[in-house]
């Protein structure tokens, strides 16, 4: 798809697309990168999600795996970033899919939208859920605050309410503390890693820090070892998710045609160096892997602290984390209600003239926000009940996000006039593209399987339902009704641009 003549600014392009400039344009090249660095937050998703691997897999999978999972997220990252410099709007994924299409345009933008919108959602609530459960350990260690279900579910509820409250407020408010997310990441890992190299009597011999294997997911069938490594790439992959953010902020950045792009690459690789030290300087002090992994904490990583470096700069180590996954629940609540915003935008959600409002003060999609709160919270609720439940949020934000970021990839590979943006991967473009398509479907299969034996209620997956129930109700409404208006991404502009017709891509 062409644009001509080439804009000169950010509102330009905008226009050309078919969008009015609504939201504040007021975030850096680097605020834009933090945003989707803080989702990832390698303080949080590897932290919250450590025990996973380490039920699933051990050391191999903690180390290796996070290394292995990484470089093909950054296949992902950079065959998303191809696209979302050709086209920088909030609506980034289903938009892209919409322009992308040669046939069923409204469909695949319907379909992939709220694969997007599940997997926002997802990842919102997995990221403040597992915010909660750390911010309960420090509670547990500073005030002797005993670890239940259900204070790490208000806990979880307080966390949300402040973010909703925080991206309330407006987007320099969220910049600010994008920016000081990002070296409180950055810092806060070194500190760590310094501490947990220097200060513990002991370590690991290195040599299982990296091949050690460990299957205590309850499964004993032949090759139940490697099903456990397999499963443990969980943590890795979950972490790796939220930088679509830096594309769904596109429309609040300057020069958002060559820095979202760098932003949403850029946040990978960054993660992927940074949590690979991580993850390494923990696995190695190790003192009592089978204490620390069953801990009345209910946190591996902060026993693992506490053992290593005694308990005061333990806890001051786990308070690093509380902070880091504080911002990064901000970050993931500001990304979530931009993409529901634009999907209602475009008519796309039930009630959408009410999530689609935009505060004329704040420049914020307030009523967005809320939703997209209240919605996360819902997703959470099975936590009171279910003890695979943080499982099974990690692995529904997998599945979803990672099927709508690959969707629009897979159209740009079978596009034969697609118009590459100033960043762009030239000659390297399919084979990038392929190899990302192949890793979306393997990990779509296998983080739905069972994570713990024997399968109980209790530790019920229940992955594949949340998945099915919204991709059956999206598919009804579809047919039933959707199919009749909805016509893929719409112009809100009153006239068309003055330096050309928006190429906005017309339903079909």
């Amino acid at each position: 798809m062409s644009v001509s003549p080439a804009p000169s600014t950010d509102e330009e392009r905008l226009a050309q697309l078919g969008y009015q400039q609504e939201l504040h344009r007021r975030l850096s090249g680097f605020s834009n990168f933090a945003v989707s660095f803080s989702i990832i937050s390698i303080l949080a998703g590897a932290i919250t999600s450590y025990g996973i691997a380490m039920n699933a897999g051990g050391p191999v999978a903690i180390t290796l795996g996070w290394l292995f999972v990484g470089i093909m997220v950054t296949f992902v990252a950079l065959a998303m970033a191809e696209v979302c410099s050709a086209y920088p709007t909030a609506g980034a994924l289903y938009w892209w899919a919409a322009a992308l299409a040669k046939r069923n345009k409204a469909a695949w933008a319907w379909f992939i939208g709220w694969f997007n919108f599940l997997g926002e959602v997802a990842v919102t609530a997995a990221i403040d859920f597992g915010a909660a459960i750390t911010t309960s350990a420090f509670l547990s260690l500073t005030f002797d605050m005993e670890v239940t279900k259900g204070r790490t579910f208000l806990i979880f509820l307080v966390l949300i309410v402040i973010h909703g409250l925080l991206n309330t407020f407006g987007v320099s408010l969220v910049r600010l503390l994008s920016d000081v997310s990002a070296w409180w990441h950055l810092i806060g890992v070194a500190v760590i890693v310094v501490v947990l190299a220097f200060v513990p009597d002991q370590h690991k011999p290195i040599s299982e820090v990296f091949f050690e294997v460990r299957n205590e997911t309850g499964f004993t069938f032949q090759g139940a070892a490697i099903y456990a490594v397999l499963i443990g790439l969980l943590m890795a992959q979950y972490t790796y998710t939220g930088y679509d953010a830096s594309a769904h902020v596109a429309e609040e950045t300057h020069d958002a045609a060559r820095a979202a792009p760098r932003g949403i690459v850029l946040s990978v690789v960054v993660s992927v160096i940074a949590g690979f030290v991580l993850l390494v300087a923990i696995t190695w002090s190790i003192q009592d892997y089978d204490a620390e992994r069953t801990t009345d904490l209910g946190l591996p990583p902060a026993q693992i602290f506490i053992d290593a470096a005694g308990h005061n700069l333990g806890t001051f180590l786990l308070f690093i984390c509380v902070v880091a996954q504080f911002f990064c629940g901000m970050a993931s609540v500001t990304a979530n209600s931009r993409m529901s915003y634009a999907f209602a935008r475009d008519g796309a959600l039930p009630g959408s003239r009410l999530w689609k409002k935009v505060n004329p003060r704040t420049g914020t999609p307030t009523n967005s926000i809320w939703l997209c709160v209240t919605i996360s919270t819902l997703l959470v609720l099975p936590s009171l009940w279910n003890t695979t439940a943080y499982a099974a949020a990690t692995s529904i934000a997998v599945i979803g996000l990672y099927i709508a970021y690959v969707g629009p990839v897979l159209l740009r590979r079978m596009s034969d006039d697609f118009t590459p943006g100033p960043w762009n991967l030239g000659r390297w473009s399919a084979a990038v593209g392929w190899i990302a398509i192949v890793w979306v479907v393997a990990i779509c299969v296998l983080f739905v399987l069972p994570v713990a034996g024997p399968i109980t209620a209790a530790n019920f997956n229940y992955t594949i339902v949340a998945v099915a129930v919204v991709v059956g109700g999206a598919t009804v409404w579809w047919f039933a009704s959707a199919r009749k208006w909805f016509t893929g991404p719409k112009q809100n502009l009153i006239e068309k641009a003055a330096h050309g017709e928006p190429t906005l891509p017309a339903g079909e």
